[in-house]
């Protein structure tokens, strides 16, 4: 730990004018404390809403206390990158910068987080994200930094130095053992060993805030689980910041008596159908009672059946919340305990220098070029070479005759899944093809036309008249009625429409045969939905998650080829006429209204996926660039896996590209040469991606978590074990596996994964030698010598792993091994590096002596191993 962080991590440094200058005393905390009134007290401990003429369309607001001096604060969704309604930097996904194995990539990314929330207006940034890969099926699995908590700790804490360096807090989440079920049973070992090691890890960087989250352990929910907030986090972490609820968290007033410090988001959302609250009330649970809303799982496929348009009935909450004002007349909460809460906030807010130089809110433009440099350097460091049968990097006769296959080929696959992370900027996501256009003689085959084409003329009409039923209201000019002949009012077109404006189209069109079509509603600078027969059948993003401004790459893996966000959905229609209606309302971003009303009919499917087929048998090598979003489970979506079988079977030079963040089955393993896997790059991936084909860069990323044959492989997955999957019925889910999780359990079941926990190829060769290890203090001492026996630079990651000891307690779980230390080091053509300290220049020397340390003294079972 380098000084500055050590300062920080301690708490004396505060953020002044740009620069960093002691923190003496707490006098200023304790002084305002002593001059706000109950109520203000009462209004920090909940979030509020920002006035809607300066909102960016955060996640959430602080209201602060301005009589006194105490600034608002702003808090950002993540991960990775800000989520605002502005448009922002789309960087690597979590799982890619995990596979780095690199703290200093982590940190130069926690730089861009921080100096982005600083130019977005932004002081609190909601990530990292250190939950734990524990069930292949989570959808939120891809957020995380893998299953090992050692790597997760360690990338996690080297972000958030980044992050913080720039005088912006970060809130790492969500404490704890979360991953999508509703009451997890956690045994103590595990608990601390694995899920509680990343926040250990954070709370050593200074992390300014932690979230806590939705589920219960072992029956209490966390976000009022005295347990693991107050004995865990603040007896045993010595964590000292302020624990913050995710949105909708709070089930009772007397949370604050057991850990929790601030409700979030403390209001109700009332144009939002994640309703926190009950409908009757505009209060948090930390004033009376509330009810939460359960919304219906997200569903990524194309779906037939339209998604459900109902605001979800309210849950009752398990028990009575009062509000804090009858609480603290009752006794039941102590008004020293609102204090205390207070207290933390602010104790940060002096911390950052908020309380001396309030953050500016102003925002200003991103400094995207001087970032572009990291983020490309952080998807190279990212990409794992899963297979090479000497078929990358590219070479001269490739590049002659090359057949570049799927849609990511042309546009690129930046972001992959939308949510809470930055959506990037369109301008810098450039397609692997028209990089390789410069270089030889490509041939192109979308094989899967996610944009399609505007519905035909000839396809539409209104009452058995050619044209539709248009009707306009634009503000209080009332409505208007009239004709259109085609659905489609772009920026390229020239017939964009006015801004704010609402419209509704009515119709008719016509299917020429029965079939799956794919219908798209296609906009920018709108919100709207579109029914088929009386059928809702799609609509834009419903959460309101960056203020209700509708970005490109929202609701589908990529944007139309001119930018506009797309809603795809796959429909089944039979031949004939359907009624249709598409309504829309301008959104809040001021900027023109942009609609189109696209299809692709199977016969135009059919056409495009020979096109590709004939694309393959055409060219020396063939390169299909696949993808998936985490649904279905463990599946490419579609017809990916068909379409790499059936490209192999023509073009015995078949590589595969993979945008992807999680694992799924390969069966077309064997019949390909090569696969290389990209993650979400990120804004800079299209050069990242090049440079790896081309072996201008060696990949040399590590998959930070275990790739099954199959899903039934993953101990949470296991079919004899149903009570270990997080989304059973019942809503409860138990680690019966303990500490057995990931590479661990592949280990104790001694069964071989497709590619294990840290695997990735290279284009050249390393060599260990003259290994040793020496006890220390506070642990160990690995020695070893590293040699690159190839032709080419290239980075190694040498890992180090614990054992088990020999004679082991009863009731203690081991691990075969576990992770406790790593590094990345380049190194040239025939050069050499022995690893000891104050060697190895690049990186810091491979001492694991801290990591050993903390890896012994979390062993917990009946008796502490010492």
């Amino acid at each position: 730990m380098n000084a500055f962080a050590r300062s920080l991590a301690l708490g004396v440094l505060t953020w002044v004018g740009g620069a960093f200058a002691p923190l003496h005393a707490e006098d200023r905390v304790e002084a305002l404390l002593q001059q706000m009134t109950q109520g203000e007290k009462l209004s920090l401990v909940r979030g509020a809403a920002e006035p809607a003429a300066t909102s960016q369309g955060q996640a959430g607001y602080w209201p602060g206390v301005p009589r006194l001096g105490i600034p608002a604060l702003r808090l950002a969704d993540g991960p990775p990158g800000i989520l605002t309604r502005q448009a922002s930097t789309g960087m690597t996904a979590t799982m890619g910068l995990a596979a780095t194995f690199s703290r200093d990539d982590a940190r130069a990314n926690g730089l861009v987080i921080g100096e982005d929330a600083r130019a977005l207006g932004e002081d609190v940034v909601l990530e990292p994200y250190i939950n734990i890969h524990r069930d292949q099926t989570w959808e939120r699995a891809y957020n995380t930094f893998g299953e090992d908590p050692f790597l997760a700790g360690e990338i996690a804490a080297a972000e958030v130095r980044g992050i913080q360096q720039q005088g912006v807090m970060a809130q790492a989440k969500h404490f704890i053992a979360y991953e999508g079920a509703d009451d997890v049973f956690v045994d103590e070992q595990a608990l601390h060993e694995i899920y509680a090691a990343p926040f250990a890890a954070v709370i050593e960087a200074g992390v300014a805030s932690i979230m806590c989250s939705y589920n219960r352990i072992n029956g209490e929910y966390s976000c009022g689980n005295a347990a693991t907030l107050q004995r865990l986090l603040r007896e045993e972490l010595h964590f000292e910041g302020f624990v913050t609820s995710d949105w909708g968290a709070v089930h009772d007033t007397l949370y604050i008596n057991r850990g929790l410090d601030l409700e979030m988001p403390g209001y109700r959302l009332s144009d939002n159908f994640l309703a926190y609250l009950d409908a009757a009330s505009s209060r948090s649970p930390f004033d009376s009672v509330a009810q939460v809303a359960v919304p219906p799982a997200p569903d990524d496929a194309l779906p037939e059946e339209p998604p459900h348009t109902a605001e979800p009935p309210p849950m009752s909450l398990p028990a009575p919340a009062i509000g804090l004002h009858a609480a603290l007349g009752s006794g039941q909460v102590l008004e020293s305990t609102i204090d205390a809460a207070v207290r933390r906030i602010l104790r940060q807010l002096k911390r950052f220098g908020y309380l001396d130089q309030p953050p500016s809110h102003a925002v200003v433009p991103e400094r995207t070029r001087e970032h572009a440099p990291i983020l490309q350097k952080t998807a190279e460091d990212a990409s794992v070479l899963l297979k090479n049968d000497h078929a990358l990097p590219l070479k001269p006769e490739d590049l002659d005759n090359l057949a570049l296959i799927g849609p990511g080929a042309g546009q690129l696959i930046a972001i992959g899944v939308s949510g809470e992370k930055a959506l990037g900027h369109l301008d810098r996501q450039i397609g692997p093809l028209k990089l390789l256009q410069e270089l030889g003689h490509m041939h192109f085959a979308v094989a899967d036309d996610m944009t399609g084409e505007a519905m035909p003329v000839s396809a539409l009409s209104y009452r058995d008249d050619s044209g539709l039923w248009h009707e306009a209201t634009a503000g209080s000019d009332g409505a208007a009625a009239r004709s259109a002949a085609v659905l489609e009012y772009t920026m390229q077109r020239g017939t964009a429409l006015p801004p704010g404006t609402k419209h509704r189209w009515r119709g008719e069109f016509s299917t020429a045969t029965d079939g799956d079509y794919d219908l798209n509603l296609q906009l920018l600078g709108a919100i709207g939905s579109l029914s088929i027969d009386g059928r809702r059948v799609a609509a834009t993003d419903e959460l309101g998650l960056h203020g209700g401004v509708l970005q490109p790459s929202e609701d589908n893996l990529l944007p139309t080829v001119d930018g506009l966000d797309n809603v795809r959905r796959r429909v089944h229609l039979s031949a004939g006429a359907h009624s249709f209606a598409l309504e829309l309302h301008g959104d809040s971003s001021g900027q023109p209204v942009q609609v189109r009303l696209a299809w692709v009919t199977p016969a135009q499917r059919r056409i495009a996926y020979q096109e590709a087929i004939e694309a393959a048998r055409r060219a020396h090598t063939a390169m299909v660039f696949a993808w998936s979003r985490g649904r279905p489970d463990f599946a490419l979506p579609g017809d990916q896996d068909a379409l790499i079988r059936d490209v192999a079977a023509v073009n015995s030079n078949t590589i595969v590209v993979l945008n992807a963040s999680e694992p799924m089955a390969m069966p077309w393993l064997s019949e390909v040469k090569a696969i290389l896997l990209m993650w979400y790059p990120g804004d800079e991936g299209g050069p990242a991606t090049v440079n790896l084909l081309l072996g201008r860069v060696s990949p040399a990323g590590r998959l930070p978590f275990s790739w099954p044959v199959k899903v039934e492989d993953n101990m949470a997955n296991d079919p004899t074990h149903p009570e270990r999957q997080s989304n059973r019925a019942g809503g409860s889910t138990h680690y019966s596996e303990g500490l057995f999780i990931g590479y661990r359990w592949f280990d104790q079941q001694r069964r071989a994964p497709l590619f294990p926990f840290g695997f990735g190829l290279s284009y050249t060769r390393f060599a260990y030698s003259e290994l040793s290890a020496r006890r220390t203090v506070n642990g160990a001492l690995v020695r070893f010598k590293l040699s690159n026996r190839g032709t080419v630079t290239g980075d190694e990651v040498p890992q180090v792993y614990l054992g088990a000891p020999r004679n082991r307690p009863t009731g203690v779980q081991f691990a075969e091994r576990a992770l406790v230390g790593f590094d990345r080091v380049r190194l040239a053509a025939s050069w050499k590096c022995t690893f000891r300290p104050g060697s190895c220049s690049i990186g810091p020397p491979l001492s694991i002596a801290g990591s050993m340390r903390r890896a012994v003294q979390s062993m917990w079972g009946p008796r502490r191993v010492t």
